[in-house]
């Protein structure tokens, strides 16, 4: 096979890899959702797009954020059900693949992410003639033996820590410290 076409070229026993050429995909948005779903685990990253299909949860802008208004518990931000949609495609395809290896999909972990620009399609009308931009997206998932396991104790230790620091209110406290206090007093008057 080519390697050619990939630009991730570390590739291991561990790993599945997915692309997708010629989307008809703004490469100003596909940067900006690479960004945003890079490094995380599957179901994670798989979560955020259907967020941002759904236009519950923006994807935050960093780097091309001149304009965008800002969307609430973040900042510049903007909603890309169109561009999310085909790229959460390629990711699926990536987890099918994962599959067919025999990998489990709760350990996989978005390592690899990128977009390169594609071809620019001329689309002629009777006024006048605009340009359309492709991207070519590329996705490589890595198994993560034992991330499914660091997640439940992940919500066990955090559900069970809420429990153990639990302290008992101030006001049994100072309470309690007065009828010590008054006990003592008593003690000494007689």
């Amino acid at each position: 096979m080519a390697q050619h076409n990939y630009s991730f070229q570390g590739m291991k026993d561990n790993m599945v890899r997915a692309v997708g050429r010629n989307l008809d995909i703004s490469p100003k948005e596909s940067i900006e959702i690479c960004t945003y779903v890079r490094g995380r685990p599957l179901t994670q990253a798989k979560m955020l797009l259907h967020q941002s299909i759904d236009m519950i949860r923006a994807v935050p802008l960093r780097r091309f954020s001149n304009g965008a208004g800002h969307r609430s518990g973040m900042g510049p931000g903007r909603y890309y059900p169109k561009a999310c949609s085909a790229i959460l495609k390629i990711i699926e395809s990536a987890e099918a693949n994962a599959k067919n290896k025999g990998f489990n999909s709760n350990d996989l972990k978005l390592i690899h992410i990128a977009m390169q620009i594609g071809p620019k399609n001329w689309h002629y009308g009777r006024q006048r003639r605009s340009i359309f931009k492709n991207s070519h997206i590329e996705v490589v998932l890595a198994e993560v033996k034992g991330l499914s396991d660091k997640k439940a104790e992940h919500k066990a230790a955090s559900g069970k820590s809420v429990n153990k620091n639990a302290k008992p209110a101030a006001k049994d406290v100072k309470h309690n410290d007065k009828e010590v206090k008054t006990a003592h007093t008593a003690a000494k008057k007689e």
